[in-house]
């Protein structure tokens, strides 16, 4: 497996892999990682359908892309994808998913034609004092000392970063600015989360810095995450004839390690140019990697029968039977209340979920992971979201008077989350494109709402957002809208559904680790399995993304088949000195390096550096970017 760049190997289609049609699959899950995985087995592996079986825990697919009408409870959405136009794997793969809406034309063609016709970007980012505009003004308000805190993190090396939290290298000067509530809120980080994932993030997505204020960097789905994403993806696979086992727990795999060296794979293959092979060759392993042969030799299974009645089977193994796993899992142990019910609080790790199998299968080799590096505390990677239903024309008015469009026009309503600065729980809230279910009533609107401190009482409701009913967070987010506090409890009550969910594992994966934490796609020896989704490690990319999900199913299918094409590396924007320039002013607020407050011996090496580039390409790129 190597990767590119460039349209060359983009378009290209790679030869069948000798002796594909005699070798099997089986993947664990159905999130986006393990149906990438799939796809790739059918569209690039060319393994048939027939032999490629995909077990699910629980009666849908989808993993935490999930958006359902649930009977006697209502519309739920856990959570939401923000899109990027440099999700490479993302956009490889959805070019050859058929719409399920339109016919003749992909995932991809749809989507980029409804972000084209309707652009997303945000007419109000936050609001205070119960929904006024709290006059961010798109600005990041960032001192020149939260400027050198931030490039003080985005320069310190990845090893220097491991276990440790953002408050080492953030102090006030971040956390009380604009980037910080900017950031935090758009990608759930907490103060005590990984400095390391942090500094991935920066660099990652230092091309979209400067949409971040008003979200116009993003690009949203029409529908709901399950409907947009999942469900194309289910129907070509079931046109391909792969093997759907839903109702069934993957509770254990098991692994025979030794009997010599496992595969030598090279880490550059042919396709490359130099700085590819260079890159590749150059990136961190797994410290607890060893070339001693691993192989997957017996899956054991909980299924429920037709009388629902658990009967525990196995499956063994051959070489040739490849296993794709999805270990670990951000929605594992979620708890759903409703109007009248809280969510339970339950982080109780059982058999069947994907931390219990990771742990399982962690104990077998070192180079398999550390689970409870992620796990071990989830007071710390918890948060809560809702998903309310307005009825008819009462809420709206108000959502409208703080987003400044009508809700129900089909088109972008909010442009990303609105956050509300002074709630106690940090409230965001957010409508896309409504209706957000096809099956949805055209006077109904689904707002998603979210809490990053779910511990502390409400500003209304005094009690913590853990604790209350779906109309009791419906009757907090009502206030933050700026309701008249005498209509509150009616509207919530007689005019909304909500329904809360909570999410113990939300934000592991952005729990302070370090490398080895959690295993690479292919781990060295290994002969005929892999790991994929949110807690697999391959370089450069940032977890809780489509991309990173995706990315590592690609990887994966490449890897153990001998795939003979790239995959394409994360978008380079952090070795684009045009990104770098913008980047470094607009966290500034537009203004250039020369106003920066620096000491004598800076402003003198700063004056003497532009002396040399005076008429040069050099100072004509620094002024075409406002850095000068």
């Amino acid at each position: 497996m190597y990767y590119s760049s460039g349209n060359y190997e983009a378009f290209a289609r790679p030869k069948k892999p000798e002796g594909i049609e005699h070798k099997s699959a089986y993947i664990v899950g159905t999130g986006l990682a393990a149906l990438s995985a799939a796809c790739y087995l059918v569209r690039d592996a060319q393994m048939p359908g027939k032999n490629i079986h995909i077990f699910e825990k629980d009666s849908v697919p989808g993993g935490a892309c999930d958006g359902l009408d649930i009977p006697g409870i209502g519309y739920v959405m856990r959570g939401g994808r923000e899109m990027d136009n440099h999700f490479e794997v993302m956009w490889d793969l959805f070019r050859s998913i058929p719409s399920i809406e339109t016919p003749n034309i992909s995932v991809l063609d749809e989507y980029y034609w409804l972000n084209k016709e309707d652009p997303n970007y945000s007419l109000c980012r936050a609001t205070k004092d119960r929904g006024h505009d709290a006059g961010c003004e798109g600005k990041f308000g960032l001192s020149d000392k939260a400027a050198m805190e931030i490039m003080e993190l985005f320069f310190t090396p990845d090893e220097k970063l491991y276990n440790r939290p953002i408050t080492d290298f953030f102090d006030d000067e971040v956390l009380s600015s604009n980037f910080w509530m900017y950031w935090r809120t758009m990608f759930a980080f907490e103060n005590w989360h990984s400095a390391l994932e942090m500094k991935l993030y920066i660099k990652r997505f230092i091309h979209h810095i400067a949409g971040l204020p008003d979200f116009s960097a993003l690009r949203f789905t029409r529908y709901n995450q399950y409907e947009s994403m999942i469900l194309p993806l289910v129907e070509y696979l079931k046109t391909a004839g792969v093997q759907f086992h839903f109702n069934t727990k993957v509770e254990d795999i098991q692994f025979t390690i030794g009997g010599g060296k496992g595969p030598e794979r090279a880490r550059t293959g042919t396709g490359q140019d130099t700085i590819q092979r260079m890159q590749q060759a150059a990136f961190p392993r797994n410290p607890y990697s060893t070339p001693v042969k691993k192989t997957a030799t017996c899956i054991v299974l909980n299924e429920t029968n037709a009388d629902g009645d658990a009967v525990t089977t196995t499956i063994d193994l051959t070489e040739d039977d490849l296993v794709f796993i999805t270990n670990g899992g951000c929605v594992e142990n979620s708890t759903m209340g409703a109007q009248d019910k809280p969510a339970a609080w339950n982080p109780e790790i059982k058999a069947g979920g994907g931390w219990d199998m990771w742990r399982r299968i962690a104990a077998q080799d070192p180079s398999f992971g550390h689970p409870d590096a992620f796990c071990g505390d989830p007071e710390k990677s918890k948060w809560m979201s809702a998903t309310v239903t307005t009825f008819d024309g009462e809420i709206p008015p108000y959502i409208q008077a703080i987003c400044k469009r009508d809700p129900f026009s089909g088109h972008v309503v909010t442009g990303g989350i609105v956050t509300c600065t002074d709630s106690n729980w940090l409230m965001s809230w957010t409508l896309n494109r409504q209706q957000q279910f096809r099956d949805q009533p055209k006077n109904e609107l689904c707002v998603w709402v979210y809490g990053l401190f779910p511990d502390k009482p409400g500003n209304f409701v005094k009690k913590p957002m853990r604790e209350c009913t779906g109309e009791e967070i419906c009757q907090e987010w009502l206030y933050h809208l700026g309701v008249p506090e005498e209509r509150i409890p009616e509207l919530a009550a007689n005019h909304a559904n909500t329904v809360p969910v909570m999410m113990p594992y939300i934000t592991a994966f952005f729990m302070p680790r370090a490398a080895g934490d959690r295993p690479d796609v292919v781990p060295d020896g290994a002969v005929n399995f892999a790991f994929i989704g949110q807690f697999a490690e391959t370089p450069r990319d940032t977890i809780f993304t489509t991309e990173y999900s995706m990315r590592t199913g690609m990887e994966a299918v490449y890897t153990l088949c001998d795939v003979d094409r790239g995959v394409p590396e994360v978008w380079g924007s952090v070795f684009d000195v045009r990104d770098l320039l913008m980047a470094s002013v607009k966290l500034r607020d537009g203004k250039p390096i020369t106003d920066m407050k620096l000491g004598l011996i800076e402003r003198f090496a700063l004056k003497e550096a532009l002396k040399k580039i005076e008429d040069t390409d050099v100072e004509n790129v620094l002024k075409e970017f406002g850095a000068i």
